[in-house]
Protein backbone atom coordinates (compact mmCIF):
# COMPACT_ATOMS: atom_id res chain seq x y z
CA UNK A 1 0.00 0.00 0.00
CA UNK A 2 1.32 3.50 -0.94
CA UNK A 3 1.22 6.87 0.85
CA UNK A 4 -1.67 7.59 -0.89
CA UNK A 5 -3.68 4.75 -0.26
CA UNK A 6 -2.79 5.09 3.48
CA UNK A 7 -5.25 6.98 5.81
CA UNK A 8 -4.64 9.99 6.80
CA UNK A 9 -4.90 10.77 10.38
CA UNK A 10 -3.99 13.57 12.71
CA UNK A 11 -3.71 14.64 16.41
CA UNK A 12 -5.38 18.08 18.21
CA UNK A 13 -3.06 18.06 21.10
CA UNK A 14 0.25 17.49 21.96
CA UNK A 15 0.72 17.07 24.95
CA UNK A 16 2.14 14.23 27.33
CA UNK A 17 -0.99 11.49 25.90
CA UNK A 18 -1.09 13.32 22.38
CA UNK A 19 2.48 12.82 21.73
CA UNK A 20 1.90 9.35 22.71
CA UNK A 21 -0.52 9.14 20.20
CA UNK A 22 1.47 11.00 17.65
CA UNK A 23 4.12 8.45 18.00
CA UNK A 24 1.75 5.43 17.79
CA UNK A 25 0.32 6.51 14.88
CA UNK A 26 3.14 6.84 13.03
CA UNK A 27 4.19 3.45 14.19
CA UNK A 28 0.77 1.63 12.54
CA UNK A 29 1.02 0.08 9.05
CA UNK A 30 -1.36 1.74 6.48
CA UNK A 31 -1.17 5.25 8.21
CA UNK A 32 -0.12 8.07 7.47
CA UNK A 33 0.33 10.74 10.64
CA UNK A 34 -0.68 13.91 8.27
CA UNK A 35 -0.17 16.51 10.90
CA UNK A 36 -0.98 17.48 14.32
CA UNK A 37 -2.24 20.82 16.10
CA UNK A 38 -1.86 22.44 19.59
CA UNK A 39 -2.82 25.84 20.46
CA UNK A 40 0.69 26.07 21.98
CA UNK A 41 2.41 26.06 18.10
CA UNK A 42 5.92 25.48 19.59
CA UNK A 43 4.77 22.38 21.20
CA UNK A 44 3.17 20.68 18.33
CA UNK A 45 6.17 21.64 15.90
CA UNK A 46 8.47 20.02 18.70
CA UNK A 47 6.02 16.52 18.52
CA UNK A 48 6.13 16.77 14.79
CA UNK A 49 9.81 17.22 14.25
CA UNK A 50 10.47 14.22 16.06
CA UNK A 51 8.18 12.34 13.85
CA UNK A 52 8.67 13.78 10.97
CA UNK A 53 5.27 15.46 10.35
CA UNK A 54 3.37 18.90 10.01
CA UNK A 55 2.46 21.23 12.69
CA UNK A 56 -0.99 23.09 11.72
CA UNK A 57 -1.27 26.24 12.20
CA UNK A 58 -5.19 25.99 13.15
CA UNK A 59 -7.43 22.90 13.67
CA UNK A 60 -8.92 23.70 10.24
CA UNK A 61 -5.35 23.31 8.64
CA UNK A 62 -4.86 20.05 9.95
CA UNK A 63 -8.64 18.93 9.23
CA UNK A 64 -8.16 19.77 5.76
CA UNK A 65 -5.53 16.99 5.58
CA UNK A 66 -7.15 14.19 7.49
CA UNK A 67 -9.78 11.40 7.49
CA UNK A 68 -9.35 10.60 11.25
CA UNK A 69 -8.27 12.76 14.25
CA UNK A 70 -7.34 11.89 18.11
CA UNK A 71 -8.41 14.40 20.40
CA UNK A 72 -6.19 14.33 23.30
CA UNK A 73 -7.40 17.74 24.95
CA UNK A 74 -8.57 19.12 28.71
CA UNK A 75 -11.36 17.39 28.86
CA UNK A 76 -13.42 20.67 28.78
CA UNK A 77 -12.57 21.41 25.36
CA UNK A 78 -13.76 17.75 24.06
CA UNK A 79 -16.76 19.01 23.43
CA UNK A 80 -16.34 21.97 21.47
CA UNK A 81 -13.55 20.18 19.72
CA UNK A 82 -14.99 17.23 18.59
CA UNK A 83 -18.19 18.66 17.44
CA UNK A 84 -15.96 20.49 14.70
CA UNK A 85 -14.24 17.36 13.99
CA UNK A 86 -17.55 15.90 13.06
CA UNK A 87 -18.99 18.50 11.75
CA UNK A 88 -16.09 18.45 9.25
CA UNK A 89 -16.50 14.88 8.16
CA UNK A 90 -13.93 13.37 9.77
CA UNK A 91 -13.57 10.21 11.76
CA UNK A 92 -13.06 10.24 15.85
CA UNK A 93 -10.98 8.96 18.53
CA UNK A 94 -11.61 10.88 21.70
CA UNK A 95 -9.92 10.14 25.16
CA UNK A 96 -12.11 9.71 28.16
CA UNK A 97 -13.75 11.06 29.11
CA UNK A 98 -15.89 11.68 26.18
CA UNK A 99 -17.44 14.79 27.58
CA UNK A 100 -18.19 16.81 30.30
CA UNK A 101 -21.56 16.07 30.54
CA UNK A 102 -23.81 13.38 28.60
CA UNK A 103 -26.03 15.54 26.97
CA UNK A 104 -22.68 16.76 25.11
CA UNK A 105 -22.26 13.47 24.35
CA UNK A 106 -25.59 12.60 23.39
CA UNK A 107 -25.16 15.40 20.85
CA UNK A 108 -21.72 14.23 19.25
CA UNK A 109 -23.21 10.69 18.79
CA UNK A 110 -26.04 12.25 16.71
CA UNK A 111 -23.74 14.17 14.83
CA UNK A 112 -21.47 10.84 13.83
CA UNK A 113 -24.84 9.09 13.24
CA UNK A 114 -26.28 11.92 10.81
CA UNK A 115 -22.49 12.14 9.22
CA UNK A 116 -21.68 8.14 9.04
CA UNK A 117 -18.81 8.50 11.27
CA UNK A 118 -16.74 6.82 13.50
CA UNK A 119 -16.11 7.43 17.01
CA UNK A 120 -13.72 5.76 19.56
CA UNK A 121 -13.91 6.43 23.46
CA UNK A 122 -10.34 6.08 24.79
CA UNK A 123 -11.02 3.70 27.22
CA UNK A 124 -7.42 2.44 26.99
CA UNK A 125 -7.81 -0.36 30.28
CA UNK A 126 -10.20 -2.07 27.39
CA UNK A 127 -7.35 -2.91 25.69
CA UNK A 128 -4.41 -4.21 28.16
CA UNK A 129 -3.08 -7.43 27.88
CA UNK A 130 -3.70 -9.30 30.99
CA UNK A 131 -7.85 -8.52 30.78
CA UNK A 132 -7.15 -9.83 27.20
CA UNK A 133 -5.71 -12.53 28.59
CA UNK A 134 -9.37 -13.79 29.71
CA UNK A 135 -11.05 -13.67 26.15
CA UNK A 136 -11.11 -17.46 26.42
CA UNK A 137 -12.95 -17.63 29.53
CA UNK A 138 -16.59 -17.22 30.17
CA UNK A 139 -16.78 -13.99 32.53
CA UNK A 140 -20.47 -14.09 34.30
CA UNK A 141 -18.97 -12.08 37.57
CA UNK A 142 -21.83 -11.75 40.46
CA UNK A 143 -19.43 -9.45 42.54
CA UNK A 144 -16.28 -7.03 41.64
CA UNK A 145 -13.82 -5.54 43.50
CA UNK A 146 -11.25 -2.83 42.09
CA UNK A 147 -8.59 -0.99 43.75
CA UNK A 148 -7.05 1.99 40.95
CA UNK A 149 -5.08 4.11 43.24
CA UNK A 150 -2.14 6.45 42.10
CA UNK A 151 0.17 9.05 43.10
CA UNK A 152 -0.62 12.64 43.02
CA UNK A 153 0.12 13.98 40.08
CA UNK A 154 -0.92 18.00 38.78
CA UNK A 155 -1.73 16.59 35.85
CA UNK A 156 -5.68 15.52 35.12
CA UNK A 157 -6.73 17.59 38.53
CA UNK A 158 -8.78 19.38 36.24
CA UNK A 159 -11.53 16.67 37.27
CA UNK A 160 -12.82 14.82 40.16
CA UNK A 161 -10.62 11.18 40.27
CA UNK A 162 -14.15 9.43 39.33
CA UNK A 163 -13.58 10.50 36.09
CA UNK A 164 -9.60 10.71 36.06
CA UNK A 165 -8.98 6.82 37.15
CA UNK A 166 -12.26 5.33 38.68
CA UNK A 167 -14.00 5.80 34.96
CA UNK A 168 -11.53 3.05 33.65
CA UNK A 169 -12.93 0.80 36.12
CA UNK A 170 -16.62 1.86 35.69
CA UNK A 171 -16.33 0.93 31.93
CA UNK A 172 -14.55 -2.11 32.12
CA UNK A 173 -17.39 -3.40 34.91
CA UNK A 174 -19.99 -2.52 32.71
CA UNK A 175 -18.92 -4.31 29.78
CA UNK A 176 -18.33 -7.34 31.52
CA UNK A 177 -21.66 -7.42 33.78
CA UNK A 178 -23.49 -6.54 31.06
CA UNK A 179 -26.64 -5.59 33.53
CA UNK A 180 -28.43 -2.19 33.62
CA UNK A 181 -26.73 -0.55 37.16
CA UNK A 182 -29.83 -0.40 39.88
CA UNK A 183 -28.58 1.43 42.56
CA UNK A 184 -25.49 3.67 43.20
CA UNK A 185 -24.11 4.34 46.87
CA UNK A 186 -20.66 6.62 47.04
CA UNK A 187 -18.40 8.42 49.35
CA UNK A 188 -15.81 10.96 48.83
CA UNK A 189 -13.51 13.54 49.57
CA UNK A 190 -11.45 16.28 48.01
CA UNK A 191 -8.19 16.53 49.75
CA UNK A 192 -4.98 18.00 48.24
CA UNK A 193 -7.76 19.73 45.34
CA UNK A 194 -10.10 21.37 44.36
CA UNK A 195 -12.16 18.33 42.90
CA UNK A 196 -12.79 14.32 44.67
CA UNK A 197 -8.92 13.01 45.16
CA UNK A 198 -10.75 10.11 46.30
CA UNK A 199 -13.77 8.10 46.17
CA UNK A 200 -15.57 4.75 46.55
CA UNK A 201 -18.62 3.32 45.15
CA UNK A 202 -20.79 0.61 45.24
CA UNK A 203 -22.56 -0.51 41.92
CA UNK A 204 -25.36 -3.10 42.27
CA UNK A 205 -26.87 -4.37 38.75
CA UNK A 206 -30.16 -5.69 38.29
CA UNK A 207 -28.93 -9.15 37.66
CA UNK A 208 -27.66 -8.80 41.37
CA UNK A 209 -23.94 -8.56 40.87
CA UNK A 210 -22.13 -5.98 42.93
CA UNK A 211 -19.08 -4.00 42.28
CA UNK A 212 -17.08 -1.83 45.01
CA UNK A 213 -14.83 0.19 43.66
CA UNK A 214 -12.35 2.54 45.09
CA UNK A 215 -10.09 5.12 42.98
CA UNK A 216 -7.21 7.26 44.78
CA UNK A 217 -5.06 10.18 42.94
CA UNK A 218 -3.25 10.38 46.52
CA UNK A 219 -1.67 6.70 47.34
CA UNK A 220 1.86 6.40 48.23
CA UNK A 221 1.84 3.53 45.66
CA UNK A 222 0.28 2.59 42.48
CA UNK A 223 -2.18 -0.23 42.50
CA UNK A 224 -4.48 -1.33 39.51
CA UNK A 225 -6.31 -4.43 40.77
CA UNK A 226 -9.49 -5.86 39.93
CA UNK A 227 -11.17 -9.19 41.25
CA UNK A 228 -14.02 -10.86 39.79
CA UNK A 229 -16.16 -13.29 41.84
CA UNK A 230 -18.26 -16.13 40.29
CA UNK A 231 -19.71 -19.49 40.35
CA UNK A 232 -16.99 -21.98 40.53
CA UNK A 233 -14.44 -19.26 39.68
CA UNK A 234 -12.39 -16.59 41.34
CA UNK A 235 -10.28 -14.06 38.67
CA UNK A 236 -7.22 -11.85 39.44
CA UNK A 237 -6.56 -8.99 37.13
CA UNK A 238 -3.64 -6.88 37.31
CA UNK A 239 -3.39 -4.14 34.94
CA UNK A 240 0.04 -2.35 36.50
CA UNK A 241 1.58 -6.06 35.82
CA UNK A 242 0.09 -7.47 33.38
CA UNK A 243 -1.51 -10.31 34.49
CA UNK A 244 -4.20 -12.57 34.87
CA UNK A 245 -4.94 -15.19 37.29
CA UNK A 246 -7.57 -17.85 37.26
CA UNK A 247 -8.89 -19.96 40.02
CA UNK A 248 -11.53 -22.44 38.91
CA UNK A 249 -14.08 -25.57 40.13
CA UNK A 250 -13.04 -28.37 37.77
CA UNK A 251 -15.15 -31.42 37.00
CA UNK A 252 -13.02 -34.08 38.25
CA UNK A 253 -13.92 -36.25 34.92
CA UNK A 254 -13.10 -34.11 32.65
CA UNK A 255 -16.80 -33.36 31.39
CA UNK A 256 -16.38 -29.97 31.52
CA UNK A 257 -13.81 -27.99 30.13
CA UNK A 258 -9.98 -29.30 30.49
CA UNK A 259 -7.40 -27.62 31.82
CA UNK A 260 -3.78 -27.39 31.58
CA UNK A 261 -3.78 -25.43 34.76
CA UNK A 262 -2.05 -26.78 38.44
CA UNK A 263 -4.35 -28.75 40.66
CA UNK A 264 -4.43 -26.94 43.90
CA UNK A 265 -6.84 -29.22 45.77
CA UNK A 266 -10.12 -31.16 45.29
CA UNK A 267 -13.57 -30.65 46.76
CA UNK A 268 -15.48 -34.16 47.24
CA UNK A 269 -18.69 -32.69 49.23
CA UNK A 270 -21.61 -33.51 47.79
CA UNK A 271 -22.58 -35.76 44.69
CA UNK A 272 -19.72 -34.15 42.47
CA UNK A 273 -16.06 -34.12 43.17
CA UNK A 274 -14.44 -30.78 41.66
CA UNK A 275 -10.51 -30.28 41.39
CA UNK A 276 -9.29 -26.62 42.59
CA UNK A 277 -7.69 -25.67 39.71
CA UNK A 278 -5.03 -22.58 39.26
CA UNK A 279 -4.81 -21.42 35.32
CA UNK A 280 -2.31 -18.32 34.62
CA UNK A 281 -3.53 -17.38 31.15
CA UNK A 282 -0.56 -16.07 28.56
CA UNK A 283 -0.77 -12.53 28.13
CA UNK A 284 0.30 -11.28 24.92
CA UNK A 285 3.52 -8.93 24.44
CA UNK A 286 1.29 -5.59 22.98
CA UNK A 287 1.34 -2.01 23.39
CA UNK A 288 -2.44 -1.03 24.89
CA UNK A 289 -2.42 2.24 22.98
CA UNK A 290 -1.03 1.04 19.63
CA UNK A 291 -2.84 -1.76 20.19
CA UNK A 292 -6.47 0.81 20.86
CA UNK A 293 -5.32 2.86 17.77
CA UNK A 294 -5.03 -0.23 15.51
CA UNK A 295 -8.55 -1.10 16.20
CA UNK A 296 -10.10 2.35 15.59
CA UNK A 297 -8.09 2.11 12.20
CA UNK A 298 -9.66 -1.51 11.16
CA UNK A 299 -13.21 0.00 12.46
CA UNK A 300 -12.77 2.96 9.60
CA UNK A 301 -11.11 0.80 6.64
CA UNK A 302 -13.33 -2.64 7.75
CA UNK A 303 -16.66 -0.17 8.37
CA UNK A 304 -17.60 -1.72 11.75
CA UNK A 305 -18.18 -0.46 15.17
CA UNK A 306 -15.41 0.68 17.21
CA UNK A 307 -14.40 -1.78 20.14
CA UNK A 308 -15.17 1.10 22.62
CA UNK A 309 -18.11 3.15 21.29
CA UNK A 310 -19.43 6.79 21.69
CA UNK A 311 -22.42 5.13 23.74
CA UNK A 312 -20.21 3.05 25.90
CA UNK A 313 -18.16 5.88 26.51
CA UNK A 314 -21.23 8.18 27.87
CA UNK A 315 -22.39 4.99 29.85
CA UNK A 316 -19.47 4.95 31.71
CA UNK A 317 -19.85 9.02 32.06
CA UNK A 318 -23.31 8.83 33.09
CA UNK A 319 -22.54 6.29 36.30
CA UNK A 320 -19.19 8.29 37.02
CA UNK A 321 -21.86 11.46 37.26
CA UNK A 322 -24.01 9.70 39.63
CA UNK A 323 -21.00 8.73 41.78
CA UNK A 324 -20.32 12.33 42.24
CA UNK A 325 -23.78 13.14 42.96
CA UNK A 326 -24.23 10.73 45.65
CA UNK A 327 -20.72 11.65 47.02
CA UNK A 328 -22.06 15.44 46.56
CA UNK A 329 -25.35 14.29 48.29
CA UNK A 330 -22.98 12.98 51.33
CA UNK A 331 -21.14 16.34 52.19
CA UNK A 332 -18.08 14.56 52.05
CA UNK A 333 -16.33 17.08 49.94
CA UNK A 334 -14.40 19.62 51.93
Amino acid sequence: MNSREKLQVGVIGAGHLGALHAKMYSQIADVALAGIYDIDRARAESVAADLGTRACGSMKELLERVQAVSIATPTKTHFGVAREVLSSGIHLFIEKPITQSEDEAQQLIDLARRNRLKVQVGHIERFNPALLALKGYELRPMFIESHRLAQFNPRGTDVAVVLDLMIHDIDIIVSLVRSPVRQIDANGVAVVSETIDIANARLQFENGCVANVTASRISQKKMRKMRLFQKDAYISVDFSDGVAEVFRLVEEDGSSAKSAGMMLGQIDAGKRKRNIVYEQPEVAEINALKYELESFVRAIVSDTEPLVTAEEGQQALMIAHEIMKRIQQQKLVV
